[in-house]
This record gives C-alpha cells, sequence and structure tokens, in this order.
C-alpha cells in the first residue's frame, strides 16, 4: 500500500497528461461520431517537434504552441483524405499515422529517440518533481491546463460554429438539409483534437524526459479507456459538457492509478499492452450488463406504469 501511495502522484501526472490527450479522442468519437487513429502519431509528432525546439533552445511554451500548429496540420491531413478524397475516416487516420512515422523520425533527425535534460533545459514539466509539495508540482499545471482546455472548449462549443460541429456529429444529413458545412466541420473537428492530442504529447515528452518514435502506439486505446470510465462512472451524475470533459481527464487517472496497482502487484511489464485491454473491456461490458440486467427498482416501476 506504501509502495502505491509513493507511486500515486506520478501516476496522478501521467494520468492527466493522457486526460488531455482522451479529451481529443472524444471530440472525434463522441462528437463527430468517427474514428479518428490519426492520434497514435499525432501524438508523438507533438513530442517530437516540442522536444526538438527545446533542445534548439526556443521558448518551452513556444514548442508548446507549435506542437499544438504540428497537430492541426495531421488532423487537417486526416479531415482532408476523408472529406475531399471520400476515404473512411478509420482508413484516412490510419493512412496519416503512418505517414506520420516517417515525418516524426525526419523531426528527430532519423534518430528513435531524443532525450531532455531537466538540468540542461527549462522544462514546463517533469518526473522529478512529482512529489514534491510546490507549484513545480506537474499535478498544478496540468490541473491548469486542463481547465483552460476543458473551458475553451466549452466556450467553443456553445458558439455557433461549435453547435454546427456538434450537428454535423449528430445527423450529417441533417446538419446539411440546413446548409451546414458538414465537410469543413468534420475537417475543423480533425484539427481541434489532434491539436490537443499533440499538446498532450509534448507534455508527456517533458514529463517523461524525451520524446521516442514509439511514444503514441496505442493512444487510442488509451483514449478510448479514459472515455469509457468516465461515462461509466460519471456518466449519469455530470450531465454538462463541460463535467462531461472533466470526467474524461478524470478516467485517464482512475486507469492509470489501476493500471499502476496491477503493476505492483508483480505482474511483467511486457504484459501492459494485454493489461489495458482487459481494463477497457471490463469497462466496455459494464453498460452492457447494466443494460441487459436492470435494477429491480426500475423494473418495478416500470410494471407499476403499465
Amino acid at each position: 500500500m506504501s509502495a502505491l501511495l509513493n507511486a500515486l502522484p506520478g501516476a496522478i501526472s501521467q494520468g492527466m497528461i493522457w486526460g488531455l490527450m482522451a479529451i481529443g479522442v472524444f471530440i472525434t468519437f463522441r462528437i463527430l461520431n468517427s474514428s479518428d487513429l490519426t492520434v497514435d502519431g499525432s501524438l508523438a509528432t507533438g513530442g517530437a517537434v516540442c522536444i526538438m525546439m527545446i533542445r534548439s533552445g526556443i521558448n518551452p511554451w513556444v514548442a508548446l504552441a507549435a506542437a499544438f500548429g504540428a497537430g492541426l496540420l495531421a488532423g487537417l491531413v486526416t479531415g482532408v483524405l476523408h472529406t475531399k478524397c471520400g476515404i473512411p475516416a478509420i482508413l484516412a487516420g490510419i493512412l496519416t499515422q503512418l505517414s506520420l512515422y516517417s515525418i516524426n523520425l525526419r523531426i528527430m533527425e532519423s534518430k528513435a529517440n531524443q532525450p531532455v535534460s531537466i538540468d540542461k533545459y527549462d522544462l514546463l514539466v517533469s518526473s522529478r518533481n512529482a512529489g514534491s509539495v510546490s507549484f513545480q508540482n506537474p499535478i498544478v499545471l496540468l490541473l491548469i491546463a486542463s481547465i483552460v482546455i476543458i473551458g475553451i472548449l466549452y466556450w467553443f462549443f456553445g458558439t455557433e460554429k461549435g453547435a454546427s460541429i456538434r450537428a454535423t456529429g449528430a445527423n450529417a444529413a441533417m446538419a446539411r438539409a440546413q446548409g451546414i458545412n458538414t465537410a469543413g466541420n468534420t475537417i475543423l473537428g480533425f484539427m481541434l483534437a489532434n491539436g490537443i492530442v499533440a499538446v498532450s504529447g509534448a507534455l508527456l515528452a517533458q514529463y517523461q524526459g524525451s520524446a521516442d518514435i514509439n511514444m503514441g502506439r496505442g493512444a487510442i486505446v488509451i483514449g478510448l479507456a479514459a472515455v469509457i470510465i468516465g461515462e461509466v462512472l460519471f456518466g449519469k451524475i455530470f450531465k454538462n459538457f463541460a463535467l462531461t470533459l472533466l470526467a474524461v481527464v478524470i478516467g485517464a487517472v482512475i486507469y492509470y492509478i489501476v493500471l499502476q496497482a496491477v503493476l505492483m502487484m508483480g505482474l511483467n511489464t511486457n504484459d501492459l499492452k494485454l493489461i489495458t485491454a482487459v481494463i477497457v473491456a471490463v469497462f466496455l461490458t459494464i453498460p452492457y450488463i447494466k443494460g441487459k440486467h436492470p435494477g429491480k427498482r426500475a423494473v418495478k416501476g416500470g410494471n407499476g406504469n403499465a
């Protein structure tokens, strides 16, 4: 138990970083009602751009903004392939993800890994400060970043443009009948999602002290896990859109805490992907079981109304 408590700050920090990525997944998966596999590549792109700029002596905030821009471009490519070339969204994402592997290698000067030291460079977040009681603790910055991003998205999706994107995901045919540019909205949604994912990748690379070509592998699974966990645990409580996004972040934190606890039981780290799949499968099964076997109160209420 003490070992888990010691590892808790690190698990929360990583969970919050992946929670930002999960918000990007939520935009495509729930709002646009589409499956975008670009995130496996755009997360690594954000990390690569950020780390290489920091290594060049550029301010980490500027590097973070550049990572966001790189994510926007990745989402733009996927959106154009899907809407303008008629390629299914899931395949368009795979094509972009595949091409990003080579692009990321070029960004990192043909190296699979590029380290960055907290002793030499000024980083925004670092695993070294995960247990500190100060404003250098990454949890503080990540909490602020989460609140700011959720606040901006809550405002944006409340605007006319944001509402049209939500309408596009809800019913594209009806949206087109109302004169909404569904293709443009889809592209914008993909761009926004991958921009946020790239920011998550930039923060993750700083936290772990390096950008790695494979750091985004399986990101879509973790993102979906966070979305599903958040919906299963808080779906009936958090009805507000901002609270729904917060639930996604909390879902990612819970996922990492559970993952840390499972690993501390002595399981091999080589089984990490297997553990991830099991966790996701469990939380995906819970709503199905609840729907198939409703509670006694709901059954009695139904009979009474009949």
